[in-house]
């Protein structure tokens, strides 16, 4: 094969497709593709790719190159359909060719090697290692350049491999010392392939690198006075990375690194300047390194001010202050939507926290994944992330480390910029306020009184960019407007603030459009029911917002009502603001198509209003029953309530806990008449459907909110453990409230002590009863074996006597979270009594080998108690193990070693 030469028709044919591949006729363009697709059934169809790439100088670089790029293609995804002998063709060719002296087909075939290489493996290809490192010694800087960049292309595919042994040898071993040397080589390119190859294991912290740290710090001080930016912005990197892996290695010449990183941040070309900037961030992101860095704080502080002004090339793009608001959004401008299901989960994840809040305003922290895509900033340009962002971050995490002590360095700067006649220098020191916001605020409050009302007045300022950037910075104090130093003075700083704010809504810049209504949602978080005395106003804002926002805008319109809605809660339940807001959002409803993915944000908008009002109308519907009951009781001429209306709403109220849960929360605080008084009542009424759907509830309620339950908790338990009843007829109360008494062990812990002896003294006699019904009996195995998690010590005496009925119970439950905690209370309990199990340890045994899959805490602990049994018995355990069922012993024997 290596002998193969192309057929003179079939090559000129090739050539002349390749030719015309870029031509702008749509037809051509086509024909071209079908064709070259029809070639793909041609056995050295790749041989003819690979020699018009390599042997074909006289053709124009980019035919070569389209012949190399379809090359690559055809090996990256239709690898199997080529032959054996004509990969071996385009290998020798490619290493052959390597010094090629078009910069373009060199790296073209770094590309085809790497492919290769990435589709077998460099155990499939051995030679190739040795072949290349072999081509760094040519005295072709060509052959040198183009060997470095297959070298950076397989460092980047492949590390994990060359960091691994292959025939008994680590590849890295012989590669990175001769790349070291060179650093120093006179031609950019390979200096920069070089500090490309090696920077691919520092993070890694491959052995190899480690080994030769010292050579490779030693190499980058060589290259710190080199002028070339390419180099520069790689030498960068490297300390960065550095820094984060060994920080030991750069502390002993922390002046000299501090000097060069300062005078990179500075760089006239911004990705050199961007590299550098990010050793800052990864400095101040290492608390071990913080009093090294403090004492450069006040010149690294000036230098990533200058870093925050907008550069002219971010003006020529976002420097747009027309009155955009009746334009319609481009299709480019729309980022995909994704609904995020909410989460089961007892933690509180705080999404769309005041670090976003802004970030189409040039907030930092855009790379919380948990945020809204629509938070984001509406121009590509400026979505990348860039010098600007990353100084402002680096400013955010240098405040949240040094906190009050760098105000010194900062403030006198602040004063210059926020007063400044260029508006990006204003710009800028709005920006620099809300980056310090968080990590310096009890320093910066004492100013707060000047500053808010500075800033609600730039809400004014001629330019969209300084009005969008306010907007952010106003977010992340917002929290201080609703709580400032002395309550009394929240009407001066909260009233204006929501007014600005709701100002900036309406703007007629989509930016600030944008921003505003991103900063009026953080407010709402921050000032719930403050804002009841304003929602007319507020609900009139955004709802007129509807008739003037465009597409990308109403995404963020909806967050804000959905916001609303879930702040005030109960307080939107009037009808002249259900009958201001309902309609327009109903109309936008009617106009989205099914498949419509802006149907999402309006799920969750309406979903956060229906909450809202759905559950105060529950609230009070039972409150309503209730007081018709208690009426009715006083004088029997009054109608006695239709409990339906009671149990449905009771449900209703069930399902809207589990659905929201923790986010129930806001709305259990704020209902009136308090759903916890009600529910009160209610555990203790005359029909048991509602005190069936009352214990629900209950439980539900003590796995989304415990906290309010808490205060209850005595006259919750009282009422529960009396429901609690061996042969009762009211069945689905009794195990409802036996699920109940579980899921707030579960949440009360250690607390639950003085109720666990009445309870077991309900729940045994319910387990080892052969007539309770099948759900009564896992719920009151389960409550049992919670009592004996977070009560050993009380539960555990007890095992004799349930342990049997307890593992005939659990061994049929599904696997899942609640068997999970039971089978832990078991194990706790095992080691507070391991004798009352003896008689049982035969069911146990059973049920331990009924689980499917068993998580890793409980697993181990399986594994102990079953070995300690096994050593207490000692001779007799192999007698006890084959009286075993047969699956019973193998799936032990497999799992546990038995």
């Amino acid at each position: 094969m290596l002998n193969w030469q192309p057929q003179p028709e079939g090559l000129a044919q090739l050539t002349q497709l390749l030719r015309d591949s870029m031509s702008a006729n749509n037809t051509v363009q086509t024909q071209v593709r079908e064709q070259l697709e029809s070639f793909r059934s041609v056995p050295d169809y790749n041989n003819y790719l690979i020699y018009i790439l390599t042997q074909m100088p006289q053709e124009l670089p980019t035919t070569r190159a389209i012949a190399g790029l379809l090359l690559k293609t055809n090996i990256q995804y239709h690898s199997s359909e080529i032959r054996e002998d004509v990969l071996e063709y385009v290998k020798t060719l490619s290493l052959r060719h390597l010094g090629d002296p078009d910069p373009d087909v060199r790296n073209t075939l770094g590309t085809v090697i790497t492919t290769i290489l990435s589709r077998k493996s460099l155990m499939s290809w051995p030679e190739v290692l040795p072949h290349l490192m072999g081509l760094l010694d040519s005295q072709d800087s060509n052959v040198v350049e183009g060997s470095f960049k297959a070298l950076a292309k397989i460092c980047e595919d492949s590390g994990d491999e060359l960091d691994m042994e292959i025939n008994g040898e680590r590849p890295l071993n012989f590669m990175i010392p001769k790349i070291i040397t060179y650093f120093q080589s006179p031609v950019v390119t390979i200096r920069v392939c070089a500090l490309t190859c090696i920077n691919q294991f520092i993070t890694r912290k491959s052995q190899s690198f480690m080994v030769n740290v010292d050579a490779f710090v030693e190499g980058l001080g060589h290259l710190s006075t080199d002028t070339h930016p390419d180099v520069r912005k790689h030498v960068c990197q490297a300390m960065v990375m550095l820094l984060e892996v060994r920080p030991d290695k750069l502390i002993p010449q922390i002046n000299n690194v501090v000097e060069y990183m300062l005078y990179s941040t500075k760089d006239d070309d911004e990705s050199v300047a961007l590299e550098a900037c990010e050793f800052w961030l990864a400095f101040a992101e290492q608390d071990a390194l913080k009093e090294h860095l403090r004492p450069y704080l006040n010149r690294v502080i000036p230098v990533l001010l200058q870093g925050m002004v907008y550069s002219e090339l971010d003006i020529i793009s976002l420097d747009v202050d027309d009155e955009d608001a009746n334009v319609p959004d481009r299709a480019e401008d729309m980022k995909p939507r994704f609904h995020q299901a909410r989460t089961h989960t007892t933690e509180n994840a705080n999404s769309g926290s005041a670090d976003n809040a802004g970030g189409d305003a040039g907030g930092i922290g855009d790379d919380d994944e948990e945020d809204y895509d629509e938070d984001e900033d509406d121009d590509d340009i400026y979505m990348e992330w860039n010098l600007r962002k990353c100084s402002a971050s680096a400013l955010d995490v240098l405040s949240a480390v040094y906190g009050n002590s760098m105000l010194d360095i900062l403030l006198p700067l602040l004063q210059t910029e926020l007063f400044h006649k260029d508006w990006q220098h204003r710009e800028c020191g709005i920006l620099a306020l809300g980056a310090v916001a968080e990590g310096c605020m009890s320093g910066i409050e004492p100013h707060l009184p000047t500053l808010i009302p500075y800033l609600i007045t730039t809400l004014n300022d001629p330019k969209s960019l300084v009005r969008a950037i306010t907007c952010w910075t106003l977010g992340r104090y917002a929290r201080w407007c609703v709580y400032p130093t002395n309550p009394e003075d929240r009407p001066v700083y909260l009233v204006p603030l929501i007014e600005g704010l709701l100002k900036m809504v309406s703007d007629s810049n989509k930016r600030v459009q944008e921003a505003g209504c991103s900063a009026f949602a953080t407010l709402e978080e921050e000032a719930c029911d403050a804002l009841v005395p304003y929602l007319f106003g507020i609900l009139k804002t955004l709802v007129h917002a509807f008739s003037t926002y465009q597409q990308k805008n109403l995404l963020i319109l909806y967050d804000a009502i959905g916001t609303l809605a879930d702040s005030v809660g109960n307080a939107l339940n009037k009808k002249e603001y259900i009958d201001l807001l309902m309609p327009c959002l109903i109309e936008k409803w009617q106009k989205l198509q099914d498949d419509d993915r802006d149907l999402f944000p309006l799920f969750e908008c309406l979903s956060s209003v229906t909450t809202a009002l759905v559950f105060e109308r529950c609230v009070k519907i039972v409150h309503a029953n209730l007081m018709q009951a208690q009426m009715h009781a006083q004088n029997p001429e009054i109608p006695a309530p239709d409990k339906d209306f009671m149990i449905v709403a009771l449900d209703l109220l069930s399902g809207l806990t589990q659905g929201l849960n923790t986010s129930v929360e806001s709305l259990v605080a704020s209902s009136q008449p308090s759903v916890l008084q009600i529910l009160s009542v209610c555990l203790a009424d005359s029909s048991a459907e509602v005190r069936q759907s009352s214990y629900a509830l209950l439980g539900d309620l003590a796995i989304s909110c415990f906290m309010h339950i808490k205060p209850y908790l005595n006259a919750f338990m009282n009422e529960l453990i009396g429901q609690i009843q061996p042969n009762t007829e009211h069945v689905s109360v009794c195990n409802n409230a036996a699920w109940a008494a579980g899921e707030i062990a579960l949440q009360y812990g250690e607390g639950m002590g003085a109720w666990v002896q009445p309870l077991l003294e309900r729940l045994i006699p319910l387990l080892t009863t052969e007539t309770t019904p099948r759900t009564l009996l896992d719920n009151s195995a389960i409550t049992i074996g919670r009592l004996g998690l977070v009560c050993p010590q009380l539960v555990g005496p007890h095992l004799e006597i349930f342990a049997e009925a307890w593992c005939h119970t659990c061994r049929t439950i599904r696997d899942n979270d609640e068997k999970d905690t039971a089978f832990r209370g078991l194990c706790a309990m095992i080691q507070v009594n391991p004798q009352g199990l003896i008689k049982s340890l035969a069911p146990f045994c059973d049920a331990v080998a009924q689980w499917s899959e068993v998580p890793h805490e409980l697993d181990q602990q399986f594994g102990k108690i079953l070995q300690g049994y096994k050593n207490m018995m000692g001779a007799s355990w192999e007698a006890f193990a084959a009286s075993l069922a047969p699956e019973t012993r193998t799936r032990l024997a497999q799992r546990y070693g038995l």
